[in-house]
């Protein structure tokens, strides 16, 4: 019985008008009866929360609960909810009355409550749900009954939250700066250089070919600014074949921007009027002030390591040169570098912690060796040559090795041991801009583009294209949005000129122009100057429903996400293709299970 009142609480969570009920078959919602409703005759439907005695229910929709009363005259009414499960779907009609000197404080309706004249069943429940909506799940038995889990009151404030969010965006773009919002197709064709890509096989007439599920409307966009349209914004579904992580999901949402004539300066202050506009007002002292403070790539990489710095934690890299010929070894190049981070007032970490932060950074084969020091910086030489012993006080965490490789084991553990403090949990948003990131980045041996290749480099930079020896100092024109250590999207301005653009895929990145000709021909029929930013969606909800905690999954922000293996666990697929679809496409099948026979429907 304690238990579920924690239900009866969800009443705070939404406040239901009464546009609510219409085109509905009653006439208030659950959460909106209050006194003044007192002595209105009045019908709502909804779930069973709670019963007492056979003779009190609480009745919850989707916009709160309400207490329904059954009189001593309705003996047939008491009989029916004598054992009525949890969850049943019912309808009441009654009369509101006060409770009186029985209110409850805790729910928005516990003022009133509806004196029962007629109790209709809609839909009983089973005794016992496959899933517990009162305490904690397994989160495959959540994805596999997720429907069920929806109900919960923390997943209807989320979907709420982005649905509200989203709203508010649209009114931003459209009404206050004449924005358009198009749909652009789904069925695409690779683009290379990108993400790995769903492939979709297609049926005759172009059996034996495959479409691409786009991993952004990139090129889309670009090409509706050739087009004319100057302003393009689109929800925008994308895909991407990559397994799915605590931010991440195989198909997600990202709120997606492109406009002419403009540059990196009016997009960003584009972004952060459209975060400002459409701030959720339940959060409002959190809302973010313009201009977002900057930050150049690599100031972020000297400074913290990476390039999306959870500010939270106050830490910052320096150099330790007084160590650095002890710890470096003979034949080592220039870049050799021996940085650290102070940590002034540390708790105690146990030997524990240090040893899966050690797991974790060896994983990477770009991790450095790093140790732990105790006491005053002028303290360490002499402790590592174990001349004296740690003393307690400030902490500092030292790594050496190849510059590029201490920034990124000094940067991961940063956030490890930021996390182990309680620095990245919620209660704080701070947001940073991230600019002036290289062009090119080389990856094995070769170059390829730190953003997309379809971003333009600094005017200044241009002239660098033309000198092999030169590329990897170009700057793009590329800004990333990050928010407490969390990259909430990134943008652009484009290659607006054809020509160049086909010298950077085929000069540059090696890669062949002509599965990009439809773009680089559009670019040559009079391109305008444009560029635009991508938002996303899912992120940035789960950040803005955590309060900043950077442990909420992106899968709890989406209605039906997919597992972290990327299966839809509740209606298990991907699922293995009958005989007939195989055919229909003209591939052989060469899964380790067998096609499963086709069905009467499949062949029809």
């Amino acid at each position: 019985m304690i238990s579920r009142s924690i239900r009866i609480l969800s009443s705070r969570h939404i406040s239901g008008p009464s546009s609510a009920n219409a085109y509905t078959n009653r006439t208030h919602t659950c959460g909106e009866l209050r006194e003044e409703h007192i002595g209105q005759h009045v019908s709502v439907s909804g779930w069973v929360g709670f019963r007492r005695m056979n003779q009190f229910l609480v009745v919850r929709d989707a916009y709160g609960s309400v207490q329904a009363f059954l009189p001593k005259s309705k003996t047939e009414l008491r009989e029916l909810v004598k054992d009525l499960p949890y969850e049943s779907v019912v309808r009441l009609k009654g009369t509101v009355r006060s409770r009186g000197k029985d209110a409850n404080k805790n729910m928005e309706t516990g003022g009133v409550e509806i004196e029962v004249d007629t109790l209709e069943l809609l839909n009983k429940a089973p005794k016992k749900l496959p899933l517990d909506l009162e305490n904690a799940n397994a989160e495959e038995t959540r994805l596999k009954y997720r429907y069920l889990d929806l109900r919960r009151a923390e997943m209807q404030r989320m979907l709420r939250l982005r649905s509200n969010l989203l709203h508010r965006m649209r009114r931003f773009l459209v009404e206050q700066r004449q924005f358009v919002d198009v749909e652009t197709p789904i069925l695409f064709r690779r683009t290379p250089g990108g993400a790995a890509e769903f492939q979709v096989p297609a049926s005759k007439p172009n059996q034996g070919r495959c479409y691409s599920l786009p991993q952004s409307p990139q090129q889309f966009k670009q090409l509706l600014m050739v087009g004319g349209l100057d302003r393009y914004f689109q929800i925008a579904r994308c895909f991407r074949d990559e397994g799915a992580k605590i931010d991440r999901q195989p198909e997600f949402t990202q709120v997606d921007l492109e406009l002419s004539f403009t540059d990196q300066e009016g997009v960003i202050s584009l972004v952060e009027d459209l975060l400002i506009a459409s701030w959720p007002e339940e959060l409002a002292q959190f809302r973010p002030a313009k201009p977002i403070q900057r930050l150049r790539y690599a100031d972020c990489m000297a400074l913290y390591g990476v390039d999306k710095p959870d500010l939270r934690i106050p830490w910052k890299i320096e150099d330790c040169p007084e160590l650095l010929e002890t710890l470096k070894p003979e034949n080592v190049g220039e870049d050799f570098a021996v940085s650290c981070f102070i940590i002034p007032d540390p708790i105690s970490f146990t030997n524990r912690q240090k040893a899966e932060w050690k797991r974790l950074l060896e994983m990477n084969p770009e991790s450095a060796p790093f140790r732990f020091f105790h006491g005053e910086k002028s303290m360490w030489l002499a402790q590592l040559e174990k001349k004296e012993k740690s003393k307690a006080g400030q902490l500092g965490i030292v790594s050496w090795g190849p510059k590029s490789r201490v920034q990124y084991t000094l940067g991961q553990l940063r956030n490890h041991v930021g996390q182990a403090m309680g620095l990245r949990g919620a209660g704080k948003m701070e947001f940073l801009w991230v600019v002036d990131f290289p062009l090119f980045v080389e990856e094995e041996g070769r170059l390829v583009s730190a953003h997309h290749p379809f971003t333009a480099p600094f005017d200044e930079d241009m002239p660098l294209l033309q000198q092999p020896g030169k590329t990897r100092e170009i700057r793009g024109q590329h800004y990333d949005l990050v928010m407490n250590g969390v990259e909430l999207g990134g943008g652009s301005i484009r290659i607006h000129d054809g020509h160049v653009q086909e010298y950077v895929l085929r000069e540059v990145l090696n890669e062949d122009p002509t599965e990009l000709a439809h773009l680089i021909e559009a670019l040559k029929l009079g391109a305008p100057p444009h560029g635009g930013f991508a938002l996303g969606l899912d992120r940035y909800v789960a950040l803005l429903h955590g309060k900043g905690d950077t442990s909420v999954s992106v899968r709890e922000t989406i209605a039906f996400p997919k597992s972290h293996t990327g299966r839809d666990v509740m209606a298990d697929a991907p699922a293995v293709p009958t005989a007939s679809q195989l055919e229909r496409y003209a591939f052989a099948f060469t899964n380790t299970e067998e096609a499963e026979p086709a069905t009467k429907e499949a062949v029809a």
